[in-house]
């Protein structure tokens, strides 16, 4: 049950995607029962005849909603999300909790969340500083990617880029340009320059990228 926010209803079929509506469910409590209610209001919409499929999240009341939606419509199946089911399993690959449902997975997939933590180190130490930033501009064509969390396997986008633009990082590190920001912050500069030249931080990089491929 959550109260709050928007339920968006979609359609696809082989022509592309289509918005149906998007319901303010502000002050509503969105039980399996009023979901249902206006997932079925939806469906009546575009006709039964027409739907095969409902797809949403995999939040408990959601699978609550599809036992729901089936009963009423014989013809029509429920599916969970499978691109969120896909996000979860990227999100516990490279942000292990010691805790819930990802704790399983935390002393086998702390070395990703490390490597990942180092990219966004290197990223902040860059974008955090005018004039680091306009010496990476410099030496690499490509922008720093500023991704939310939200974002579908946001981590594993980080770095591809790291990898794409992985030669202007280090050329940055050592050029003669890096003595006019590295006095600021000795510790960091070093910091950096140590990842980003080393061949063992770069194999981790592609070989979490190389079994993480199949996912996305």
């Amino acid at each position: 049950m959550h109260k709050g926010g928007l339920i968006n209803f979609m359609g696809a079929y082989d022509g592309g995607v289509v918005f149906i509506r998007a319901v303010n469910c502000e002050g509503e409590t969105k039980d399996k029962t009023f979901i249902a209610k206006l997932l079925g209001e939806a469906i009546n919409e575009v006709r039964p005849q027409n739907v095969v499929q409902v797809i949403t999240d995999n939040a408990p009341v959601c699978s609550a909603v599809g036992s729901i939606i089936e009963g009423i419509y014989p013809k029509i199946f429920w599916t969970p999300c499978v691109v969120q089911k896909l996000n979860l399993a990227l999100k516990n690959m490279c942000a292990p909790k010691e805790t819930g449902v990802a704790s399983f997975a935390f002393n086998e997939c702390l070395w990703i969340k490390n490597v990942i933590d180092d990219v966004m180190f290197v990223k902040n130490f860059i974008m955090n500083h005018s004039m680091r930033l306009a010496i990476f501009n410099e030496f690499v064509s490509l922008k720093l990617l500023s991704i939310v969390d939200t974002r579908f396997a946001s981590p594993i986008i980080m770095l591809k880029r790291f990898k794409l633009i992985s030669r202007g990082l280090q050329a940055m590190v050592i050029s003669d340009r890096r003595s006019s920001y590295r006095e600021d912050d000795v510790g960091k500069a070093a910091s950096v320059k140590e990842k980003l030249l080393s061949d063992i931080w770069w194999d981790k990089i592609d070989y979490i990228l190389s079994f993480t491929l199949p996912i996305l």
